[in-house]
Order: C-alpha cells, then structure tokens, then sequence
C-alpha cells in the first residue's frame, strides 16, 4: 500500500505504510497501553533494535511521550494486528542528538511495528483497571476539575449495548451522587480535560455494585460502559485568596448543604460536606472579636454533625474523636457530651459513658435523654460484673478441679512405702522367693500382723 503521512503539519515528517491489515475498526486512544513488536532500522538497512531479537513484545502508555513522537503519532492510527512500517524524521525520532552508539544524530528511522492489543487508560484508584477510559475526542488547556468544581456534561450510559440513560447534568464534582452519577464517572472527571470526549468501562465497584440499579434494569455486580463529554468546569474559588467574612459565607454554604444532605439521609455526602466547612476556617489569622466567635461556633456546629453522621454509620471512634474536638472548643457543650458519650456506648465502655452523661445533667439537669442512658450504663455495667463474676468463678472452680486431678495424679506415682512392710509380699516377692517361716527365721524381729490385723515384734 501506498505511504501515509501522518505528521500533524504534513512535512513527510512520519510516514506509514501498511504491510498487513488489522482487526476491526477500533483504534488505540491517548493513555491506553499499547502492547507491540518491532524491528527497527537506519535507511541503509542497518537493524539497531528488534523486540522479535528478544522474543519479549514492548508495553507503552500512547501519547504520554514515554516513546519518540513518531510513534505516538503512528501507533494510534493502527488496529489491532496491523502489521505497518513507520519512516520518522529527525525531528519525530531522535533529533540533532540521536541516541549514541547505535543511532546517530540527525537519522531518519525505519520501524516495523505488529500492534498486538491494548488497553484503557487505567483511571481507578487503586490502579485494579475498574475504570478504563479510552478518549474519543481530546480535551483543551491543561487543566483538570477538581472535587468542588461545578462541571457541565453530557453522559450516554449503558449496559450489554443498551442505552440506559442520555443526559445534561450539571453537578459539583464529589457530589454526584444527589444528581445519579455513578462513583466511576466521579473519578475519571478529575482526568478530563474541557471538551473532551471518552468512552469508560466501569466494573460494578465503581458503578451500581451490588445492588444494581432497578430503574434502568441493570442487575446487582453489573459492568457498564459511559460516554461522557466534559462540556465545561468550573473550580472553587482558591481559600487563600478569600478574606475571612467570605471563608466565613462559604463554611455557611457547606453546613448548612451538609445538614440538607443529612436530613435526607444521604450520610456520605454530608460527612464529605462538613469536612469542607473546615477548609475555610482552620486559617486562625484574620477571625477577630466577633469574627473569631462565629468561627468557632460553626467548627463546633461541624464537629457535632459530623459525630452525629459517624454515629448513624457506627463509626463510634471517629465520633469521639469529633465530640472532643467540639469539646476544646467548648468544653461544656450539652450535644458534645451526650454524643460522646453515645460513642462510648457504642464502644461498648459503659462505665466511661456514664462519665458524659452525669456530665451532661451537670450542664442541663432536665435532660431526661441523658438521665435515661445513665440507667442503661448501670445496668450494662451491672451485667458486665455479674458476668465477670460468673467468668471467674468457672475459672477459679477450673484450676481447683486441675490442681485436685494433679494432686491425685501424683499420689499415684508415689511409691507405696508401706508396700511390704505389713507382710504384703506374695510367695514369688519375698526375697530370694523363700516361705515366711525361712523369712522369719532370718529376721525374728520383724513386725507381724495378727489375725484381727493388729501388729507384734516377735522375740524382742
């Protein structure tokens, strides 16, 4: 077949020439890895590299630079099994310098390349290929959205290659969840550039997991596929360019959209929420006199919310830990102590518990909440020393019974000192196997026992 030039600028700078054609009409996209084998010669014929020399094939991720341009350019037009040869110039291979011993400077390269298969681009978190994104269209500028941002998008979801949902939807980015968009979706939009467009697989972890999804007929631990555009984005306004009245309007803005998700129940997005409120306030300089006080009273209205969050999740350590930092702050706070001491309870630590709750009628005597939980750690308590009780006397009834079979156990292996003395021996256990009366003849002193088992010393 006929060359190709692929450079961008049409200067002959990477030609292509199909040896054998490929597979389908799915070409690798920016950030797939991209499996190949290769040969690759000067123009006189000269061979400086070979993967098939190795009988190892070569991995890359496509159009991150991690090879010479030319093939980032080359690779991505090709299909899988294609069999193609690539002419780089110069400026597209290894430049002025060339790459010493083999290559020298300024070389026009020749490459043979076998596109065996590849791969997404790997956008999970825990790099397990749950998201692979393979990009359609690429982005502009070279910034990202970021958690926070407001983002625009346009999304095609489906399942087995039935379109389930074809929407707009504008959200902010961490947030997604109040408009449906999917775990999966969430994080690969911190990847996107604006305007790019990408097809994502997602597994069922970063989608509808087990549960599934009834309204559009996606069954429990299903794999599903998004086409997503990234129309536009905006980020949050930087803290440090804030002044504190302002820090103070936007920590409002996200208690009191933590409390919204709370109230309907939406638990992990208001503790993602509250957690913002600190962002703008842990900056002590600019919050004076009046300023300092309402600073500090929505930290410690953060801090009960987010205990009060992590005590519906029963997470009851995080829910302590929130109540004491409320605490520093006001050390007499009424809901700190109670939900402090519900963590406790939840810690299965009565006997600590009840230490808030008295602490609590301390404060506000009619508090007839706390006065009810301070019943119901005696009473936990009280159980936990009657079984305690029980415990230890199983145990100590245990080691009498072992030391009792231990005791007898080395009576049995004493050796019976009486054995003999009182005239036990049988005929074949006399000394030498003599009669008693040859026996007694020898030893005319020894004790004898009578008929009603009484003894005597005979001939003393």
């Amino acid at each position: 077949m006929a060359e190709v030039d692929l450079s961008p600028a049409q200067d002959r700078g990477v030609l292509k020439e199909i040896i054998k054609e490929g597979a389908g009409d799915a070409t690798p996209t920016a950030g797939c890895k991209v499996k190949v084998h290769y040969v690759g010669t000067l123009l006189d014929g000269t061979q400086f590299d070979s993967s098939r020399d190795r009988d190892k094939s070569f991995k890359f991720n496509l159009g991150s630079g991690n090879v010479i341009k030319g093939w980032d350019i080359g690779v991505a037009t090709m299909k899988k099994g294609e069999i193609a040869t690539l002419t780089c110039a110069p400026e597209y291979a290894y430049g002025n310098n060339g790459s010493p011993p083999l290559i020298p400077a300024d070389a026009t390269l020749k490459f043979e390349i076998e596109l065996l298969d590849w791969s997404g681009e790997d956008l999970s978190p825990n790099k397990d290929k749950g998201i692979e994104r393979f990009q359609i269209v690429a982005g502009q500028s070279y910034t990202n959205p970021e958690e926070g941002s407001s983002v625009k998008i346009h999304l095609v979801g489906k399942y087995n290659d039935q379109v389930f949902e074809d929407r707009d939807v504008e959200f902010v980015l961490g947030e997604g969840e109040v408009a449906g968009i999917i775990e999966g979706v969430e994080t690969a939009l911190q990847r996107f550039l604006k305007g790019e467009k990408s097809r994502l697989l997602i597994k069922s972890k970063y989608a509808f997991k087990e549960k599934g999804n009834s309204e559009y007929n996606i069954p429990p631990n299903a794999d599903v596929e998004y086409e997503v555009e990234l129309q536009n984005f905006e980020k949050e306004t930087s803290v440090w360019s804030m002044k504190p009245l302002e820090k103070l309007e936007q920590a409002k803005m996200q208690k009191e959209k933590g409390t919204k998700y709370l109230t309907s129940d939406k638990i992990n997005l208001a503790i993602k929420v509250y957690q913002k409120v600190f962002k703008y306030l842990n900056d002590e300089s600019g919050f004076e006199d009046d300023l300092k006080k309402e600073k500090d009273s929505l930290l410690v209205a953060a801090h009960l919310n987010l205990a009060l969050c992590y005590l519906k999740t029963n997470e009851n350590l995080l829910a302590r830990d929130e109540c004491a930092k409320a605490l520093e702050l006001d050390p007499q706070n009424e809901k700190a102590l109670f939900r402090r001491g519900q963590a406790h309870l939840g810690l299965a630590s009565p006997e600590i518990a009840i230490t808030d709750f008295q602490e609590v009628l301390k404060v506000q005597p009619k508090n007839t909440a706390a006065s009810k939980q301070i019943l119901i750690c005696n009473s936990l308590i009280k159980k936990q020393l009657a079984k305690e009780k029980k415990l230890y006397a199983n145990m100590f009834d245990k080691f009498a019974q072992e030391d009792k079979q231990k005791e007898e156990q080395k009576l049995k292996e004493l050796p019976d000192v009486m054995h003999g003395t009182l005239g036990e021996w049988g005929q074949e256990e006399r000394p030498g196997g003599r009669d008693a009366t040859a026996f007694e003849k020898e030893n005319p002193n020894i004790l004898m026992l009578n008929a009603n088992g009484s003894g005597e010393f005979k001939n003393m």
